[in-house]
Formats: structure tokens, sequence, C-alpha cells
């Protein structure tokens, strides 16, 4: 995997963006769509607000399709639901086709079935496995990815590719279940790109850096995993050499 270190937010969020964009215009040049797995977040929802600014016509955005890598078992207005979040920070302020956005049903009764309707989705629009242009990932202050949390049965799930996670985790806030892409969608991805800003993240960066404990974070392998993250978050790397 690929670090790349930027001296802020605002410049790894600008980075990201231009990123975003090259990719976009590459997908649709080959396949004539891009498919993108969103994530929640503070760090993210910085880099959404860089791409609103950036106005619509930056982006191709006629010809990406928006899916997500995880959701909370919340309402889509729920103040903790991942696409509450991006329909604030980027679906509305662009005035982005809602067909093109395709959200993870976190409100339904059975979370289960609603894993199952996301993956039946998933493999119409992209194969089995389906194989997004480029997945976003955050990494959670106990190592975990997308809802892939350390412990939980969705960690070894190499059969399913959406699955219900039941999770029982502080940083979760005890006991809850997640809606979660597997490790077969991630690893799948043509592209994979984790955010980490801030100092809070540079221990657990650390570790999850070093490949011990096999964390959730450091379990994603692919054609093309790289690491965005600003000073802080680099704060406790070793030195190069």
């Amino acid at each position: 995997m690929t670090v790349r270190t930027f001296a802020d937010l605002d410049a790894l969020s600008r980075a990201a963006a231009e990123e975003l964009a090259a990719i976009a215009r590459d997908a649709i040049a080959l396949r004539g769509v891009c498919h993108v797995a969103l994530s929640g977040g503070s760090t993210p929802k910085h880099l959404f607000g860089v791409l609103a600014r950036m106005g619509k016509a930056a982006l191709p955005w006629d010809r990406i399709e928006l899916w997500w890598g995880d959701e909370r078992t919340v309402p889509p207005d729920h103040p903790d639901s991942n696409y509450g979040m991006t329909r604030g920070a980027l679906l509305d302020p662009l005035g982005l086709d809602p067909a093109r956005v395709h959200r993870m049903r976190g409100e339904d009764r059975d979370p289960a079935a609603a894993a199952t309707d996301y993956e039946r989705a998933l493999v119409a629009a992209i194969g089995a496995p389906p194989v997004f242009d480029l997945v976003y990932l955050g990494m959670g202050p106990d190592g975990h990815c997308a809802s892939l949390f350390p412990g939980s049965p969705a960690v070894e799930e190499r059969a399913r590719f959406v699955v219900a996670n039941p999770v029982d985790s502080p940083v979760a806030h005890g006991k809850t279940v997640r809606i979660t892409v597997t490790f077969p969608v991630i690893d799948a991805a043509r592209h994979v790109r984790f955010l980490a800003a801030g100092a809070d993240k540079a221990a657990m960066l650390a570790q999850v850096l070093s490949g011990k404990g096999a964390l959730p974070s450091s379990r994603v392998t692919g054609a093309d995993v790289q690491w965005l993250i600003d000073r802080d978050a680099a704060g406790k790397l070793a030195e190069p050499g």
C-alpha cells in the first residue's frame, strides 16, 4: 500500500477531489460509467464540501454512480446516517440526480433483508464480485473500516458481498447492527482510498500500517490501496529509512 501525507485536511481533501475527477474520467472513457463507494465520517465530509464548492461542472456527475460502503441502522434523516451526512454536504448542494444515488436502507426493520437487497442491486449493476472504480474508507479508533469491526462476524465473511453485521463495541456505543460491504468487495475495487486526518488517529494509524494485530483496516488488499493522511495523523509513523 502507498501512504501519501499532506500538510492538513484541506490539502488532503483537495488532492482527493482532484483524484476522484481523474479516476472518474478514466472509468467513463473505458466503461461509460464510474461506480464509487462513499464513506461516512468527518474527513469524507470535508472532501464532500470541497467537491460541492468546486461546482457541478467540475466532475462528470451525470456518469458517476454513488453507493455506500456501510450504513448505520437509522433513518436517512438521522444525525448518524452516512447517507444523511452526504446528502447535506454533497448531494443537495450539487443537485445530483437521485437516480444515480444508491443508499443503504438503514431504517428497514430487517437489516439482513436490507443488506440482501443492496447486494442484489450491486451485483446487477457491477457484477459478482461487485467491482467499484473507487472505494473510500475511513479508519475508526479501534482500527475498523466500513463497518467491519474487530471481532465482528463480517470480518471473516467471504461468500456474501453485503451483510448486516452485529457489533458490540464502545466505538459503536454498545450493541447494534451495521450494514456493510465485506472484504471481497473492498479487495475487488480498482482503487481504494483510506482518508485519515487528525492527531487522534496517529497511534492507531501507526499500528494499522505496521500490520501488527491484523486489525480490519490493515487487512485490506487490492490492486491500488492508498492512504491519504495529514501531518497530524502521521505523527507517530516511523521516519523512512
